[in-house]
């Protein structure tokens, strides 16, 4: 699932493709799960004549800023992604929206579980979903203090709390779980019984993780090979890690979670 690192690369490759284009023709196809408030077809509609001025994201979200609103904002879901190419018979299978900018250029979302979503909202960033989100650990990272408050309130296992998006916008599954390899905790400790050494430790880790990921593209093969990342996958017996600890897969918050209880506390 595109958590916030592979949604930030998305973003900077578009940013570098299509700003400054106008959008010629759009096409969509009319999905009634995937398109969410409208029609694909009214959708892709409302785009045609508009320009890229810029593209926005937060936590897993992203919208693109047109020289008229309403702007389009698209969520990943488990299979989403943007594909960039210049011939129609490159369009790729599962595509939901494509849009064909002057000059040729094509882009188009696809999705093949259709768990992704598309909306066209006058301000994306201050509308729901996405005015909903908790903070962005690239774009606006808490404080140490403003942490320990947050998690002082909440007695839900850490790692429920690195998954709920109204408090770290952007932060899955596998991020989650970095982070808290990396800064020594276990995943089933109550958020509330977190030292103020130990939520100093967490937060250096959210950081660290998520800015390592995007300097890198969200490419897995450049993450350093430390990372919990590259074992974590499965329930494999006897998975250690690349320092040889032994990972244990629990569910933690509804979710599977790869974890080394010798070095978490």
């Amino acid at each position: 699932m595109p958590e916030l690192p592979e949604v930030e690369a998305a973003r900077r490759r578009l940013e570098g493709r299509i700003l400054g284009l106008e959008i010629r023709s759009a096409e969509a196809v009319d999905d009634p799960i995937v398109f969410r408030g409208i029609t694909g077809r009214k959708l892709a509609a409302a785009l045609v004549g508009r320009r890229v001025k810029a593209v926005g994201r937060r936590g897993k979200h992203l919208w693109f800023e047109l020289d008229r609103r309403p702007w389009p904002s698209f969520h990943f879901g488990m299979t989403g992604s943007f594909a960039i190419y210049d011939e129609p018979a490159k369009r790729p299978r599962f595509w939901r929206l494509e849009v064909v900018f002057a000059g040729g250029l094509r882009l188009a979302f696809r999705d093949p579980r259709r768990f992704g979503r598309i909306r066209l909202q006058l301000d994306p960033a201050n509308e729901p979903p996405i005015a909903r989100l908790g903070a962005d650990p690239l774009l606006e990272p808490p404080t140490a203090r403003a942490l320990h408050t947050l998690l002082g309130r909440r007695r839900a296992p850490l790692k429920a709390v690195l998954l709920d998006q109204s408090v770290f916008a952007g932060v899955g599954n596998w991020v989650a779980d970095e982070i808290l390899y990396q800064a020594r905790l276990s995943p089933v400790r109550p958020a509330s019984s977190l030292t103020t050494a130990e939520v100093g430790r967490l937060r250096r880790s959210l950081l660290s993780v998520v800015k390592r990921a995007v300097q890198v593209g969200a490419d897995s093969n450049r993450f350093p090979r430390a990372w919990l990342f590259h074992t974590r996958w499965g329930r494999t017996l006897g998975a250690t890690t690349a320092r040889g600890e032994a990972i244990v897969h629990a569910t933690v918050g509804g979710r599977t979670t790869a974890w080394v209880p010798t070095r978490q506390k």
